[in-house]
């Protein structure tokens, strides 16, 4: 899935490189973007959704791409399990999977055949998509207020936040991302600087307390 791919690698872009797994207190910003009050109700997000260890959801993605005349969709469902990483599996119109972990990326083929990331560069792009698909589903928001301007509206338990980048190397390739949730995240949009969007739905979310041995085969043995 190049869309998957293509979203999280910008998006990545927007997460600074320490951001770690555990989710951390998100402090006050120092600039003017972001108000006092938004920062407050951001904490208040991220708290809320590092209660979960593990979550498990489906999820819709739709691409309105401006050389495409129709959308394209595809569904599938995913696994966040905070010590192991992330399992993100397309189901329609095709078969794959992707698990993200703190080393980097396995793409899984319809035919079971497995490839890590290749190459140095690569290796270094997957280990970045990882840490933030990981951060994002644990609610580890912490390093946002560098890159971007937050604004959050809503309660801890029905929110929705816009990110739009303040440094111009992100401006050029994303336009802004925003979110929305409540104990977990529902929908996720980004948008690019060219006026591509991806949309992602996500429902039947529940958390999760331990791996099933499927689970457990496909994260492989523990990095």
């Amino acid at each position: 899935m190049g869309a998957l791919k293509r979203c999280a690698a910008a998006a990545a872009l927007i997460v600074v490189q320490s951001m770690g797994t555990a989710a951390q207190a998100v402090t006050a910003p120092s600039n003017a973007s972001t108000s006092t009050s938004d920062a407050a109700l951001v904490s208040q997000i991220t708290s809320r959704l590092a209660r979960a260890n593990g979550v498990r959801s489906h999820f819709t993605q739709t691409q309105t791409l401006a050389a495409m005349k129709a959308p394209l969709v595809s569904t599938g469902s995913l696994l966040f399990y905070r010590e192991r990483g992330v399992i993100w599996q397309v189901e329609t119109p095709y078969k794959k999977t992707w698990i993200m972990r703190e080393g980097g990326v396995t793409v899984i083929d319809a035919a079971g055949q497995r490839t890590a990331n290749g190459g140095a560069q690569g290796a270094r792009g997957a280990a970045e998509i990882a840490k933030m698909m990981r951060a994002m589903l644990g609610g580890d928001l912490s390093g946002l207020y560098s890159q971007f301007g937050v604004e959050a509206r809503g309660t801890p338990s029905q929110w929705q936040m816009r990110l739009v980048p303040r440094q111009p190397q992100i401006a050029q390739a994303l336009r802004g991302i925003e979110m929305e949730g409540g104990d977990f995240l529902s929908s996720l949009r980004i948008t690019f600087a060219n006026g591509d969007v991806t949309q992602y739905e996500f429902s039947g979310s529940a958390q999760v307390s331990g791996l099933a041995p499927a689970d457990e085969k496909l994260f492989g043995t523990p990095q």
